[in-house]
This record gives structure tokens, C-alpha cells and sequence, in this order.
């Protein structure tokens, strides 16, 4: 076998690096591989944080809900896999008052915890409801009671005070700040209280017919979790199950709170958008390196076919040293990222509530991956074309130059790089979105650039137009696929720089806007009709100004198109629940502001009409034209669907699963549901002599009524958030570094070519005014073009990751194009000016003997 084309490809690695020649193109490679894996470290580190601190919310590693007594299998299986594991049980019931401090009653979320309770997280206590939260592992000792500081508020009551549940009374001891497993549900929201699990018989509260929740949490090897939750979810679904695994399903951070799973998903959309396109501009910083490598060795390579080295063996030279410098510049790009992450982790110093965990491999194997498939893709294809260099060019120097890449040849490359770009992604839709925008943006960018050049030629006259503008067409016109190269490239590094700018700026506020700081944190239930108008004043009177107020109407679905529906009907378990209880219905004659009509139409007044979320309709096989009827309080009532709506559940607004399309329902039972931010300021209340919180103010007024507290959850989805936003500013801000020098390489990558016909123009006596006079115009132009088209094709990219990647609602401004092109000018004339600057001044003989 014939190895020479391994010792020649040794050699010119050799040779190239100790020149210069070959460096350039490694630090390429090695700062769009930093540039990706500083971002995949942090990324990989902080996704497995969050989701390590999000599980806070669940209590556990996984959690085992039952309406019953968890199984005795269940709590074997996991004592045989060696986890922790601790059961809590809650209900609702009534707390109050002893009637010497005023008798009060108020519906409370009643919780027993055992010893080691939370699994994961701490509880936050404070020693009044005034008083600082401090972590704590500790839970309440028998015969007392924490409670949050609402309910003390609502009953009157003060820390070392009294509180009576069922047969029982207890002394408060501390306030509730922070309960890490809180969870959902109007039960959940409901003024917490919690005690030992060894008072519970005392109470005399649970009886056979009560309404408790029992989870049974786990934690511990992540392996010995994951069998734990296969053998869990196996058990439940088993067809046949035994009569005491019926009403047990598996939350986990994928199936419990949700709002939460919506944050973090978001989140990893967000950052792995941030290293598409980091890896989008890599591949366009390489491209542009290696055709000015490829360029500069024409010659030695016509040497070599003069001195008899066959096509082959120049081939397999080259390809031996491009993926040799390929492996050294992606590990030493794995390195620097590595390094730089720590950047990252010090900066973002408080991020999560404990160190970061260690990253996995997958960041240091799609580094070394993406290096290699960068060079090969985009940087071996132009290098190859110099096996087919003549011998002639050794003395004609005008044969043999780089021709475009045959589109064979740049499709498997590009095909190969799209793929590994949409296993980063994650997500097919952002994957196909960024991949596919990026790729049309190149064909729309080509075609508007020549149409343009074309345009400029024919509409410039060189009879009356200055000679600046005449000699800067001439240069674009006289060579319009080099003018279409490199406004197209100009127009991808803007493209990504436009995107992260939009971004960060209208996207991330759009994400703040769908959980915004003033968000609704109550809930209003049990407001009877005859008090709705009272109750609305004294919200205005309170301070209150925008609110949720809907009639709540509870039905439950017995025939779906005249057919009787059961839970026996359907296999999925959500829809047999859904079909087992009663649904809470509403109506109004204007389709909800929070709600988006995604089929069908919602027309206003309609009788025997109602709208579905899309999502119920999505579990129970629902579609548009059905026909759906409830039993209400009795009543029978039937309606066809006319319109899907999706509703966001993490908005913290109220919403409905069926609403009616009317004023409203004749001769059904019916209450009011309301959502509002509950103001700082306190109320004065009727004979009270100190002013009381507008929650204690409102339970007087309207005693029959549920308030639910919302805050305490609010905090938690807006406190990971922030911390989620922060992140991705400070990627977005690295990649943004990276996206400016792919418009510097852009601009630089030609400084032969003009060296060459600049001083053609001065030794035939052009002045150096004029010709930085055409430089600067031929700049402003191509980075006019590129800013405008740039900026157009951002917006539609945006959009398309708005709509279906980050699920919200967008829309561009009209000064984006506007703005793009002059930043597009701007910057191409900053880079030429410090990337070309030396072209004016290099002696003409000297340029000229170079070019020889």
C-alpha cells in the first residue's frame, strides 16, 4: 500500500504550521469549537441544575400520588432499591379559632409530614409573619402547627397562639415562608398547614370518605430512581390491576408541575438556540478561512504535479492534514471551552442553590464532533480542488484558480453538518426552523445580491456619476459571483447577530410577559350571583384594577355524539379522570384576551355552541362539529364544539376547559371565579380599629367566599425565571463575541484580491483619496445590502421560533430593516477599516511582485 500521502500529508502540516500558513484556519476551528462547547458545558452543567433544583417542587426524586394509602408495593420496591423515600398526606379541612381569640374560621390545606421531610429542598420557617425566612430541615414538633402567615392574618391569630383541626388543637410555633412541594391545585393554594404526622388520629380528620392525597416521595441514585420509575409506571398500567393500585399515578418533573416543566423547557429551547447558532457561524468563519488557505497554495501544489505527485496522493496529502489539524484545533477548542465555562459558572455565582453538577461527555464529543465535521463540510471541499491544479500554473498564473464547489460535494458536507446540528437541537422544530432558515437565507441571500448587483450596474452612468461611484460599481459589477460570495456572507453573520439580538430583547420579554411579575397571585372561588357587583367594587375600592371575573358552572360530560361516555371507554388514565369527575364549565360572549382560537371560530351570542382547550380535546378525541353533553346539577345540556382553544396554564389566569359562547345559562347553578394581584397596602375594615390586609379585609366582607394565595408559587416559577433569563444573557452575549468576528473574517478574507487591484489602479495613477473614497463605498454598499436583507430574513426566523418553537405571540418592528442595514454598514465599514487598512499603504512594487 502506498503510504506516501501520509508522510506528505505530515509534512505540509509541518511545514504549514511552522509558516503560518495552516494557523489562521486552526483558530478558527478552535474558537468556534470554544465557542460551542463553553456554551455546551454551561448549558449541559446548568440545564442538569435547574432541573436538580426544580425537583424542590416535587419534594423527591419522583413521588407516588394515591387518593388512598400508598400500596405496601410500592414502598417495598423502594426499600429494595435502597431509596429514601417519605409519605405525606393532605386534605382539606377547616382551621379555626378557639372563641377566645375571636372564634374565626378559615379552609386550610391541612399536610402531615413525617421525619427527613423534604427529600429535596428545604422548608423556610420565619418566627413571625414579619420575620426573615430561614432554611430549615426540622419539622413540627407533636402538638404544634406552622402555618403561613395568611392564615393567622385571616384568623386573627399570633405565633404561639392557638389552632384547632377536627378534635385537636395545636400551638403555632413558626410561619411557613417557603414549602418546596407545594404543588397545584386550589387545595394546594389554600392557606398551608402543617404538622407531625403522629397527630394525626388526634385530629379525628381522616375518615373513609375523606378527601386525602397521600405522596409517597423517593430520592437517591439517579439509576436506582429510573428503574424505580419504570417498575412504578409498569405496575400502574399493568391491564388488570389490582383493585388497590387504581386512583396511584407517577409524578415526576415531567408529569408534575407543569408550569414548572413549561419554564425549563423554554429554557433549554433558549440555550440551545444559542449554540446553533454559535455553530451557524462557525461553519461560516471556516469557509472563508479555508478558501483563502486553498487559495494561497495554488502554487505549491502546481509544483508538486510539475515534480510527478499524482492528483490522488495531493488529495489524500491534504485530507490527512485538514483532519489532523482538525483533531488538534477541536481538543484544543474543548479545552478553551471548558475553561471559558468557568467564565460562566463565576459570573452566575448563586444561580441555582448549590454547585453546579459535573458535566457529561456529550459537550466534549459534539465539540471534537462539530470541529471535525466544520472542516470536512466546509474547509476540506475548496482545499481538494488544489489535486486538480495544472502544472501549466508555473508559469501562467492565470490557470488553475479556485472554482465554486460542486454542489455534490457541498450538499453531503452540509447534510452531515445539518444533521449533527438537529441532534444538538434537542427539538425537531428548532432544529428545522434554524437549519432550514439559515439554509434558505443563503439561496434568497445569493439571488437578491446578484439581482442587485445587476441593478446598481445598469442604473450607475458613468457620464455624470462621481468616479468614486463609478470605479466601486465597477468593482462589484466586473465580478459578480466574488460580490454575491461575499455580501451572501456578510448577510449570514448579520443574520445570526440580528437573531440574537432580537432575542434577547423582544423574545425574552415576551417569555417575562407570559409569567410577568404582575401576574395574578389570588384566586377567588364560592362568590355567589347576588354578590357578584359588591365584591367587583371592592376590588376597585382596594386598588384593584384589572381582574379575571367569570361564572364557574360545574357539569360533568356523559355523551360524547350521542354516545354514553365512561372512564371504562378510554385506556389513557388522564382521560379517565377527566371523564370521572365534573369539569368546571364557564361562559361569556367575548372569546378570553389569554386565550388563542386554534380551529374553528368563536362567534359571539352562538346558542348551543361551546370552545374547548385543545388539549382536552387532544386526550379525550375531540374534534370540531362534535357534539358534547352535560349533566348539570341535574340538568342536561348539549352543545357542539365550534372552536379549539389553547390555553397556557402557567399564565396564572383563569381559564376554562368548555366555555359557553353566551351572556349566560338559564336555570343552572352558578358561582364566580375571579384572579387578581391582591394589593400591599391595608384596608380598613367595619369596627376594627387597626387597618387589616386586603385578604383579611375581603374574607369579612364576603365569609363564604375561598381565597387562594398564589404568591408563594408565583415566586418560585419567577425566581427560576430570572435566573434562567440571566443565563442566556450571558451566552447570548458570548455568542454575539463570536458572530462579530465571522464579520471580520467576512470582510478581511478578500485583502489580496483588493491589495492586487488597488495597486493596479495606483501605478495607472489613481490617488489614495479616491481609492479609500471606492472602498469605503464598495463597503457601505455590500454591508447596506447585507444589513437589509439580513434583518428581513431575521424577522421571518423570529418569527417562526416565536410561533412554533418558544410559543408566543410576536411580532417585528418595522424600524428592524431599517436598523439592520445601517448596522450592517456600519460594521463592514469598522472591519474594513481595520482589516484593510494596510492595503493602501503596501508599495506598489511590493503587491505587485507578489502577485507574479
Amino acid at each position: 500500500m502506498n503510504t506516501l500521502f501520509l508522510k506528505l500529508g505530515w509534512r505540509t502540516l509541518r511545514r504549514d504550521l511552522r509558516a503560518g500558513e495552516l494557523r489562521l484556519l486552526m483558530v478558527a476551528v478552535t474558537l468556534a469549537v470554544a465557542a460551542l462547547t463553553a456554551v455546551g458545558f454551561f448549558a449541559d452543567r446548568l440545564k442538569g441544575g435547574l432541573e436538580r433544583d426544580a425537583l424542590q417542587l416535587l419534594g423527591g426524586d419522583a413521588v407516588v400520588r394515591s387518593d388512598g394509602v400508598t400500596p405496601a408495593a410500592f414502598i417495598a420496591k423502594a426499600q429494595a432499591l435502597g431509596l429514601q423515600a417519605v409519605s405525606t398526606v393532605s386534605f382539606p379541612t377547616m382551621g379555626r379559632a378557639t372563641d377566645a381569640d375571636g372564634g374565626g374560621a378559615k379552609l386550610v390545606a391541612f399536610k402531615a409530614v413525617p421525619a427527613g421531610y423534604p427529600l429535596r429542598g428545604n422548608m423556610k420557617v420565619a418566627d413571625s409573619p414579619d420575620g426573615a425566612g430561614q432554611q430549615t430541615r426540622d419539622i413540627p414538633a407533636p402538638g404544634t402547627a406552622w402555618a403561613d402567615a395568611s392564615l393567622l392574618d385571616a384568623l386573627g391569630l399570633k405565633v404561639g397562639q392557638t389552632l384547632l383541626l377536627g378534635d385537636a388543637s395545636f400551638k403555632l410555633t413558626r410561619i411557613i415562608v417557603q414549602e418546596p412541594d407545594r404543588g397545584a391545585g386550589f387545595i394546594s393554594f389554600s392557606p398551608r398547614v402543617m404538622v407531625n404526622q403522629a397527630d394525626v388520629a388526634a385530629t379525628g380528620l381522616i375518615q373513609p370518605a375523606s378527601r386525602t392525597s397521600y405522596r409517597f416521595a423517593v430520592a437517591g441514585d439517579d439509576k436506582a430512581v429510573k428503574a424505580y420509575v419504570k417498575w412504578a409506571t409498569d405496575t400502574i398500567k399493568k391491564p388488570g390491576a389490582e383493585s388497590g393500585i387504581r386512583g396511584v399515578r407517577l409524578e415526576s418533573l415531567e408529569s408534575g408541575s407543569p408550569e414548572m416543566r413549561q419554564t425549563l423547557d423554554r429554557a433549554e429551547k433558549f440555550l440551545n438556540l444559542v449554540a446553533l447558532l454559535a455553530a451557524l457561524l462557525s461553519a461560516v468563519a471556516v469557509a472563508i478561512v479555508a478558501r483563502g488557505f486553498a487559495a494561497k497554495h495554488l502554487d505549491d501544489c502546481a509544483m508538486l504535479r510539475v515534480l510527478g505527485q499524482p492528483q490522488r496522493t495531493i488529495a489524500l496529502a491534504y485530507s490527512v492534514e485538514f483532519v489532523l489539524a482538525g483533531l488538534v484545533a477541536s481538543a484544543l477548542g474543548v479545552a478553551l471551552g471548558f475553561a471559558v465555562h468557568y467564565g460562566f459558572v463565576l459570573l452566575l455565582a448563586g444561580l441555582v442553590e448549590t454547585a453546579l453538577p459535573a458535566a457529561t461527555l456529550w459537550p466534549v464529543l459534539f465539540g471534537m464532533g462539530m470541529g471535525l465535521t466544520l472542516l470536512l463540510a466546509f474547509g476540506l471541499p475548496p482545499v481538494l480542488q488544489l489535486a486538480q491544479v495544472p502544472p501549466l500554473r508555473v508559469i501562467r498564473r492565470d490557470v488553475g484558480n479556485l472554482k465554486p464547489v460542486s454542489l455534490a460535494v457541498l450538499g453531503v458536507g452540509m447534510a452531515g453538518f445539518a444533521a449533527l446540528l438537529l441532534a444538538a437541537s434537542s427539538d425537531l422544530k428548532l432544529g428545522l426552523i434554524a437549519v432550514g432558515g439559515f439554509a434558505g437565507a443563503v439561496l434568497v441571500f445569493a439571488a437578491a445580491s446578484f439581482a442587485a448587483v445587476k441593478l446598481l450596474r445598469a442604473s450607475v452612468n458613468e457620464t455624470s456619476a462621481p468616479r468614486w461611484l463609478v470605479l466601486a460599481t465597477r468593482q462589484l459589477s466586473a465580478r459578480p459571483v466574488y460580490a454575491v460570495v461575499q455580501t451572501s456572507a456578510l448577510a449570514v453573520g448579520l443574520l445570526a447577530l440580528m437573531l440574537l439580538v432580537l432575542l434577547r430583547t423582544d423574545l425574552i420579554s415576551s417569555w417575562r410577559n407570559a409569567t410577568p411579575p404582575d401576574a395574578p397571585n389570588r384566586f377567588v372561588i364560592n362568590v355567589q350571583p347576588e354578590q357578584g357587583q359588591a365584591f367587583q367594587q371592592a376590588l376597585r375600592d382596594g386598588g384593584v384594577k384589572k381582574y379575571d371575573w367569570y361564572p364557574m358552572i360545574r357539569g360533568r360530560l356523559v355523551a360524547v355524539n350521542g354516545q354514553a361516555v365512561t372512564p371504562d371507554d378510554f385506556e389513557d388514565d388522564r382521560a379517565k379522570r377527566l371523564v370521572d369527575r365534573e369539569f368546571n364549565l364557564s361562559n361569556n360572549t367575548e372569546q378570553p384576551g389569554h386565550n388563542q382560537i386554534v380551529a374553528g371560530r368563536w362567534t359571539a351570542g352562538e346558542k348551543d355552541a361551546v370552545s374547548v382547550e385543545e388539549g382536552l380535546a387532544r386526550t379525550l378525541g375531540l374534534k370540531l362539529g362534535d357534539s358534547l353533553r352535560f349533566d348539570i346539577a341535574g340538568q342536561l345540556s348539549e352543545a357542539r364544539i365550534t372552536s379549539l382553544r389553547k390555553v397556557d396554564w402557567g399564565s396564572m389566569r383563569v381559564n376554562f376547559f368548555v366555555m359557553y359562547p353566551v351572556a349566560q345559562l338559564a336555570d343552572v347553578p352558578v358561582t364566580y371565579i375571579s384572579a387578581f394581584r391582591a394589593p400591599d397596602a391595608p384596608v380598613a375594615v367595619a369596627g376594627q380599629a387597626r387597618p387589616a390586609s386586603f385578604d383579611n379585609a375581603l374574607v369579612k366582607a364576603f365569609p363564604n367566599i375561598t381565597n387562594v394565595d398564589m404568591s408563594s408559587t408565583l415566586g418560585q416559577v419567577q425566581r427560576v425565571l430570572d435566573q434562567v433569563i440571566r443565563a442566556v444573557e450571558f451566552l447570548f452575549g458570548f455568542t454575539l463575541a463570536a458572530g462579530l468576528v465571522v464579520l471580520f473574517a467576512a470582510i478581511t478574507a478578500t485583502r489580496e484580491e483588493r491589495a492586487r487591484e488597488f495597486a493596479i489602479m495606483r501605478a495607472v495613477g489613481a490617488r489614495a483619496s479616491l481609492l479609500r473614497q471606492v472602498q469605503r463605498a464598495e463597503l457601505a454598499g455590500v454591508g447596506l445590502l447585507a444589513g437589509f436583507l439580513a434583518s428581513i430574513v431575521s424577522l421571518a426566523v423570529g418569527w417562526g421560533l416565536a410561533r412554533y418553537v418558544f410559543d408566543f405571540s410576536w411580532t417585528g418592528s418595522w424600524t428592524v430593516p431599517l436598523l439592520g442595514s445601517l448596522a450592517g454598514a456600519v460594521l463592514a465599514l469598522a472591519a474594513g477599516w481595520w482589516g484593510l487598512r494596510s492595503v493602501l499603504n503596501t508599495p506598489v512594487v511590493e503587491t505587485l511582485r507578489k502577485a507574479q
